[in-house]
């Protein structure tokens, strides 16, 4: 906040930057690792090469604005890019196409992450920027590798929609891990529900609507991709990226229909919790209710009266307890008679 326009704000905690490229063409492929940031500029300006610059980490200020500078990437832009989190947007500045997106992977913990990942489109070549190291890229470099892959025959255009295809498809996985854990909770919930598994409904919750929120936006940045006719896209790819825009709205829909079980989720907790407190009290209710004629009887024979019948009776004491038992054993057979413990009778 108060910050100028293009300034670059560097998270405290992020990792060192680096940079790694990819330039291929049909007949050949040079992958490195680059320190020299004035190389990218020769990498850029090669001929009938594609370039992919991928960069991991906004630790450096200085590295990212030379590399800014290299690429004559808008310093708007680049504060796009590096001041996180932004919305999912589609933006053109000089000529270049800027897109902001979200990445969702699941950690080996379980946890929903997402990441801001951007992208830059230039003439003949991509730049992709991430927070940290660890994407969903690994098929599309498998891609670039296999020499026979269409991505090797296609130009830029053609790699910015591989990308972000990638980054549409990995919510895939990511919404089958929280429909496995919906089915655990929804056992969890008729057999035993807890303050625990309302607690991890609550937090599915919140991860699906930013999900949600998130991938609507990337949705709508597609949307104006297609829709303008300035985007730097050939005709050949807009079906491509259409097939991508299927597949946001395929996981939104999912998404949505999960949010929807989320709350039946919270209302059969509601419900399940309620069914027991009821049971309790049911359990409850029929013990003092057996208890009532037996205080009854105990409190009248326990009154200091002195001429009371059966008091000097020799079986006044066992005939008590057969009272007391055999009135107990009554109600207990009555209750269950209407249904009221044990298994409800047939036909009633």
């Amino acid at each position: 906040m108060g910050a100028s326009p293009g300034q670059l704000i560097v998270p405290e905690d992020a990792p060192a930057p680096t940079v790694r490229v990819l330039s291929y063409r049909a007949d050949g492929l040079e992958e490195r690792t680059v320190e020299d940031l004035s190389a990218l500029r020769e990498f850029i300006e090669a001929p009938e090469r594609i370039v992919w610059i991928d960069i991991e980490g906004f630790g450096n200020r200085s590295v990212l604005e030379q590399i800014g500078e290299a690429l004559s990437i808008h310093p708007l832009a680049m504060a796009d890019v590096v001041n996180v989190p932004q919305r999912p947007k589609a933006e053109l500045h000089d000529g270049l196409l800027l897109l902001v997106a979200q990445m969702a992977r699941v950690t080996h913990m379980g946890i929903v992450d997402i990441e801001q990942v951007s992208f830059v489109l230039g003439s003949g070549w991509v730049a992709s920027f991430q927070e940290r190291p660890g994407d969903v890229f690994d098929p599309v470099r498998a891609r670039i590798r296999a020499s026979t892959s269409r991505i090797r025959q296609m130009g830029a255009d053609y790699l910015m929609y591989a990308l972000i295809d990638a980054v549409i498809d990995g919510y895939y996985p990511v919404v089958e891990t929280i429909a496995g854990v919906l089915d655990a909770l929804e056992e969890q919930v008729i057999t035993d529900p807890s303050h625990a598994s309302l607690a991890r409904i609550y937090a599915t919750r919140r991860t699906l609507m930013n999900l949600h929120r998130v991938q609507w936006g990337q949705r709508d940045a597609l949307h104006a991709i297609l829709r303008d006719e300035e985007m730097p896209f050939s005709e050949g790819v807009k079906p491509y990226l259409r097939d991508a825009h299927d597949h946001a709205f395929q996981i939104l829909d999912s998404i949505e229909s999960y949010r929807d079980m989320v709350v039946g989720l919270i209302d059969l907790h509601l419900s399940s919790s309620s069914h027991r407190m009821n049971e309790v009290m049911k359990t409850l209710t029929i013990v003092a209710t057996i208890f009532i004629p037996l205080t009854f009887l105990a409190g009248i024979y326990g009154m200091n009266f002195e001429y009371m019948p059966e008091l000097r009776w020799h079986w006044a004491y066992p005939a008590f307890w057969a009272s007391v038992v055999g009135l107990g054993a009554g109600l207990l057979l009555w209750f269950r008679h209407r249904g009221w413990i044990g298994n409800q009778p047939e036909g009633d």
